[in-house]
């Protein structure tokens, strides 16, 4: 696979001691979707956008689902692996450290599936609406990252229950995990800009 696989933006450093952030966009979107939202929560974090492969009646996901909240876990994890690959080749290319994982929706959730199976690909995470990405996932050594799983309380897409299995999984395969559930629904709010930005300034402090 050629690293030119994904269609992607990439946005070098404006400051060298922000981490690189890997931006997952949600069902529909693009590579341009959440650069803004990179640099809300990380203003100076080198910024690497790919666009998911996967059209589900014309708009881009990073996997294929059998209908809302039921995934192909074949391609789920096909995909995460591909997506692993062109974080390798994307971090010789650009010359960047492993990244930190923004994804919202379908992309949080191919972030999560990539933590579980290829967790040296990525820093750390944060996983905005995600829902538990594989039913028997490997275990997973996850010790010394870090993830911020937000979740909404009105979130009609994802159950609270499947939210805080997600957050037990990824804790359970010793990453430090937090997770907040936040009074708004599957779209993203203030709140989760806030709260990312934080987390990221203290996963730097920690860091340093």
């Amino acid at each position: 696979m050629t690293e030119t696989a994904f269609i992607h933006r990439f946005e070098p450093a404006g400051n060298a001691g922000s981490p690189p952030l890997l931006l997952l966009h949600g069902t529909g979107g693009d590579e341009n979707d959440l650069l803004g939202l990179g640099k809300m929560i990380s203003p100076g974090s080198a910024l690497l956008s790919p666009r998911g492969r996967v059209l589900e009646h014309g708009m881009p996901r990073f996997f294929r689902r059998l209908a809302e909240g039921v995934f192909d876990e074949e391609d789920v994890a096909r995909r995460a692996h591909e997506l692993g690959d062109f974080v390798a080749e994307a971090r010789q290319r650009y010359g960047i450290a492993a990244p930190i994982a923004v994804g919202f929706s379908n992309g949080a959730n191919i972030a999560a599936a990539l933590l579980l199976l290829q967790p040296d690909v990525l820093a750390g995470a944060i996983l905005l609406r995600a829902m538990v990405p594989l039913s028997d996932p490997p275990e997973a050594a996850l010790g010394g990252k870090s993830v911020l799983l937000l979740s909404g309380q009105a979130d009609p897409i994802v159950p609270a229950s499947n939210s805080a299995r997600l957050a037990a999984l990824l804790w359970q395969a010793g990453a430090s995990v937090t997770h907040k559930v936040l009074p708004a629904g599957h779209q993203l709010s203030q709140a989760d800009v806030t709260l990312a930005r934080d987390w990221i300034s203290e996963a730097d402090a920690r860091a340093a």
